[in-house]
């Protein structure tokens, strides 16, 4: 094929990163590849900017990041850049969420703004989970629903697991017009909420837009439902070998799990990089 510019948008968890929170060697160097080649990375992520921007410098990228599953899209090298966006969900709709969550005893809710975190109980697995870190603000621990004052761009839910079917189910009959959830994968099984119409595609349909690159030069790679608008909307949507079933039906190609450097070998392939051996 003719090597033209493509915009590659790479998931974290599960799919860039290996089981122990790694982007593996091979990996690395075939996205580097493919950047001094002309392609253009991004990172896709329903994680924060804080926790996602480790790898975004790691990977030596200078391109914006989609951050929040969609609700946040930005450039972290270049604060002025035209197409930045964020969509946060409304306050009063938060907090009917936060009361339904209180209805059944979720084991913790979370609410970020940005970067400012709320978090309704203490927790430390929690906080190890989102990467707190001493550069950034300590979290905002107490009632949730009296401490948060700010429209937030994503409520976070952890429920007990046997109520995680229960609480998808109460949010989909109750607030399926204002509001969109996702699921994360083992062994968190975080409900995520962010508002309604926002997703992973839409922040790349802005991205791919701004550099002027068609629909069929987007590789998207993924392996969780809240990939599943932007592998649907890829030109090339790639499911990881690891990815759930309903993500494998609407992808147009598979590759190798995680672990197997799937992202690595499919690029090295598609778009015939030779990666140069050390």
């Amino acid at each position: 094929m003719e090597n033209k510019k493509h915009l590659i948008a790479l998931d974290l968890d599960g799919t860039l990163l290996t089981n122990k929170q790694e982007i593996s060697a091979r990996t690395k160097q075939t996205i580097q590849t493919a950047m001094e080649e002309g392609h253009l990375v991004v990172i896709s992520t329903g994680r924060p900017h804080r926790a996602s921007i480790h790898y975004y410098n790691e990977l030596g990228l200078n391109s914006p990041m989609v951050n929040f599953n969609g609700a946040l899209i930005h450039h972290p090298q270049d604060r002025t850049w035209d197409f930045a966006m964020h969509t946060p969900m409304p306050l009063k709709t938060a907090h009917t969420i936060i009361d339904a969550c209180y209805d059944l005893e979720v084991h913790n809710i979370l609410a970020e703004v940005m970067d400012d975190v709320y978090l309704d109980n203490y927790s430390q697995e929690i906080i190890d989970i989102f990467h707190q870190t001493q550069k950034y603000r300590p979290y905002i621990i107490g009632n949730i629903k009296d401490k948060l004052e700010e429209d937030p761009t994503s409520v976070l839910i952890y429920p007990k697991k046997d109520h995680i079917e229960s609480l998808r189910n109460h949010l989909d009959d109750y607030h399926a017009e204002i509001i969109e959830h996702r699921r994360w994968g083992a062994p968190w099984n975080i409900i995520e909420i962010i508002k309604k119409g926002i997703n992973k595609a839409v922040g790349l349909q802005k991205i791919a837009d701004y550099y002027g690159i068609p629909k069929e030069r987007i590789i998207a790679f993924g392996d969780e439902d809240n990939d599943l608008e932007m592998i649907d909307y890829a030109g090339v949507g790639v499911a990881m070998g690891n990815a759930i079933d309903e993500l494998k039906s609407v992808s147009k190609y598979q590759t190798l799990t995680n672990e197997q450097d799937g992202i690595g070998v499919f690029l090295e392939e598609y778009l015939k990089i030779k990666v140069k051996t050390v």
